[in-house]
């Protein structure tokens, strides 16, 4: 088999950790060491980071004030230089902004496919707008419309996110699911016991979560259920890995709950040592209501932790109610009461992890790799052919005008660029 150039573009990559970070760097791996593809990365500035990988490429960014995120600016004129140099094949986008814009350039200059993944339900994120909450939402609608119509193939993580699109798009062809696959040699070889007395958490029952520190990841919740579960259970602590621009408030939420000596917030922690983190865990909790695919809790899977979370849109998709975890209503009593239940019930919680071990397995990374390199195969035929996402135009989002509210927004980053293109390049001489 022809060994493929493929070139991925995106707002986040190691060291920033997040759900995409993840999922670009499996399927890197199995890309690359399993099936013999070549893959850029073309990712945020890593400032003082020392790359443990090669053909990495930096973009200049910035840190989101109070967001911990970074903004990437779109413009390095290496990129430019070099991107003809690669001989590509296809390019992927996983953002479509502010990297996203630039797939899409160079995907037209240099006359490559464009895939797209549509990572997370980007409408929910309008508040970031200062819109109204309906504005907002038509407008990254509308927004995301534009962009996929560039495209020769839209990938969805999850079932809920593919039926979302064809709901609000009307794509109906060159739309497929290929969720981000696990390797699970690295939970499965963890040592949990050690890293546990490594970090001295004792004989006590240790609840996990995983997730960026941010509102919409409903962490309130989840903090309210484990004080209910607290109050029952004296020997019961909460870990909660990752960071972001909530975390100081939660924080001060567990300290007014009256629960702050048995939460801990670790901050980010090294993208090779949540494994272990999740092995010495004794069971996985999560609130999150915004999921694409519930990645992180079949990462919790292949660590053969039992998962307790809320019934939303991604998390679903990985979770099968009381076969490998307990799903409950959005309400922390819920919430609490399934905890509880597995915590007290050792014949069901030896069930749930029994199970965790074939779910995981079934979201193999080498398998779910091949069929991303048969789709890239399918995106070069259709840009031959010059085909493109094609969408139903009688859909609500093309019956109304966003393009004013949009056009402003387009605008504003269009002067934001300017000026960061005319500081990087003042910089460059």
């Amino acid at each position: 088999m022809n060994r493929m150039h493929i070139a991925m573009f995106t707002n986040t990559y190691l060291p920033f950790t997040n759900g995409i970070t993840r999922s670009i760097h499996s399927f890197r791996q199995a890309l690359e060491g399993e099936l013999g593809h070549n893959v850029f990365v073309f990712a945020q500035g890593a400032d003082d980071y020392e790359e443990p990988e090669p053909f990495i490429f930096r973009y200049p960014s910035l840190e989101i004030p109070f967001q911990k995120y970074p903004l990437t600016i779109p413009v390095s004129r290496f990129v430019d230089r070099l991107m003809p140099r690669l001989k590509l094949d296809v390019i992927h986008a996983h953002h479509p902004a502010p990297l996203g814009t630039e797939a899409a350039r160079h995907a037209r200059q240099l006359g490559l496919p464009l895939i797209f993944t549509h990572h997370t339900y980007y409408q929910e994120y309008g508040h970031y707008l200062g819109l109204p909450e309906e504005t907002g939402r038509r407008v990254i609608e509308s927004w995301i419309a534009d962009y996929m119509k560039q495209c020769q193939h839209i990938i969805a993580p999850s079932p809920s996110i593919k039926q979302m699109i064809e709901t609000t798009y009307g794509i109906h062809d060159r739309l497929t699911v290929i969720p981000t696959g696990i390797d699970t040699r690295p939970y499965t070889a963890a040592d949990g016991r050690a890293f546990r007395q490594q970090l001295n958490w004792g004989d006590d029952t240790i609840l996990i979560s995983v997730g960026r520190m941010a509102d919409e990841k409903n962490w309130p919740t989840l903090l309210d259920a484990v004080a209910i579960l607290f109050a029952r259970q004296p020997h019961v602590r909460l870990v909660l890995l990752g960071d972001g621009p909530a975390r100081h408030d939660l924080e001060k939420y567990s300290e007014e709950l009256g629960i702050a000596d048995r939460v801990t917030f670790t901050g980010n922690v090294p993208f090779d040592d949540v494994p272990s983190y999740l092995k010495a865990a004794d069971l996985f909790c999560f609130a999150s209501v915004t999921e694409t695919q519930g990645l992180v809790t079949l990462e919790a899977m292949a660590a053969g932790l039992p998962v307790v979370a809320v019934d939303a849109t991604g998390t679903a998709d990985a979770v099968d109610h009381e076969v490998d975890g307990l799903l409950t209503p959005n309400d922390s009593e819920a919430l609490a009461a399934a905890m509880e239940r597995v915590l007290a019930d050792e014949e069901l919680g030896a069930r749930l992890r029994e199970a965790t071990a074939v779910k995981a397995a079934q979201f193999d990374i080498v398998t779910l790799s091949q069929q991303l390199v048969d789709l890239y195969h399918q995106a070069i035929e259709d840009k031959q052919a010059d085909r493109t996402i094609q969408m139903d135009e009688k859909k609500s989002i093309f019956n109304v005008d966003w393009r004013k509210p949009l056009s402003i927004l387009e605008e504003t980053i269009a002067e934001l660029e300017n000026l960061l293109t005319k500081s990087v390049h003042t910089e460059e001489k």
